[in-house]
């Protein structure tokens, strides 16, 4: 299997679990959660977060079926050598037949406490039926937890679904699912972003729940319109070099790529969105992050999702050292079946990646390092 180079000077290795290089992707990928397997017949919807500790933490829907409402509950497993091996599953938030939905992670600075985001669907409703509202029967609500000891226990849950979904109009929200933003930059260094999208069902908007106070309360910005067909819904957000917030969403309708809208007030207001070209995407959730650790200015965006207009297929990485104005080709993953994925900053020009496969069949692993 051959493997497109991104250019002339950099290249994306995949290691395996002892940090050697490898020529083939297959060797290094790990399998974290695989279906029937740890008490649930189906996981989904990955996200990732590696902690100021280097513990590795791989959160999915632990669910009763393929379909997304099927009494999910939250999971995690963890990793303390760099993704080679992983613990026992733990439940994080359960709430009886209920649903619960769309994880989205951070870790705070400077507290280090990492938060956690996610909806709860009451029994038997799906995405088109619930209503506005932010508590009643037919309410989807969002709630956070929340750990302050690397990841070990969480707190019991806490309901914000006030501060984070508008009371009219708004019908079902999703947070990312993938991970929050903490800004480095500017005015309003230190806000806390939590990329959301709400319905109703095929008039989604992208907008950002934000907070001020270190994830204590919670506010909402304006959403995001549509400049270019089609409507975005499963979103992510990473802060530019100069403070500039970029979102970048799955488009439902309009063309097979990904949009994406910028602000530039710290999430409280966006730009229409508009088509990106140069990143295909077959309707899919992808994953962007900053690799912040790395000496080059702008420090370059990693992206990825199933490189293909057609189907969830050929998960493939992108670089980008201009704040996303330009991509690399891509760099391949896994040629086969891939769906959601969800990448973490490990430091040292590495990144983690979990990933769906094999028509969902399981979530893996894999470390990616960047050198150039």
């Amino acid at each position: 299997m051959s493997l497109r180079h991104l250019s002339s000077v950099i290249c994306l290795l995949l290691l395996t679990g002892n940090g050697n290089v490898m020529s083939q992707p297959d060797p290094g990928i790990r399998d974290v959660f695989v279906n029937g397997r740890d008490g649930y017949p189906q996981y989904r919807i990955p996200a990732l977060l590696q902690t100021k500790q280097g513990t590795l933490l791989a959160f999915c829907e632990g669910r009763a079926s393929i379909n997304d409402h099927a009494a999910n509950d939250i999971v995690l497993k963890s990793s303390t050598d760099g993704g080679s091996t992983w613990g026992p599953l733990q439940v994080v938030a359960e709430d009886g037949e209920n649903c619960l939905n769309n994880p989205e992670v951070l870790q705070v600075e400077p507290t280090g406490r990492i938060i956690m985001v996610y909806q709860i669907y009451p029994k038997g409703l799906h995405e088109s039926e619930v209503g506005p509202g932010t508590d009643n029967d037919r309410t989807c609500k969002a709630w956070l937890i929340y750990s302050d000891n690397d990841g070990r226990t969480w707190s019991k849950p806490s309901d914000i679904t006030a501060g984070v979904k508008r009371p009219t109009f708004a019908t079902s929200i999703a947070s990312g699912p993938g991970n929050g933003i903490q800004l480095k930059y500017g005015p309003h260094k230190g806000r806390i972003l939590m990329p959301f999208n709400q319905g109703p069902v095929n008039r989604w908007k992208n907008y950002a729940a934000y907070s001020d106070d270190l994830g204590k309360t919670w506010a909402y910005g304006e959403v995001a319109f549509e400049q270019d067909a089609g409507y975005g819904n499963e979103v992510q957000m990473v802060e530019l070099s100069d403070g500039t917030v970029m979102l970048n969403t799955r488009i439902q309708g309009g063309t097979k790529m990904r949009k994406i809208g910028f602000s530039k007030d710290g999430g409280l207001n966006w730009t229409g969105l508009v088509n990106e070209p140069n990143l295909p995407d077959p309707v899919c959730m992808a994953t962007i992050i900053r690799l912040g650790s790395s000496p080059l200015k702008p420090a370059p965006l990693l992206f990825c999702n199933p490189a293909s207009e057609k189907d969830r297929t050929n998960g493939a990485l992108r670089i980008s050292y201009d704040d996303g104005k330009s991509w690399s080709s891509y760099q391949q993953v896994y040629p086969g079946s891939f769906a959601y994925s969800h990448l973490t900053d490990m430091g040292n020009s590495t990144a983690g990646l979990l990933f769906e496969r094999d028509e969902y069949s399981k979530i893996c692993f894999v470390k990616i390092r960047v050198t150039h």
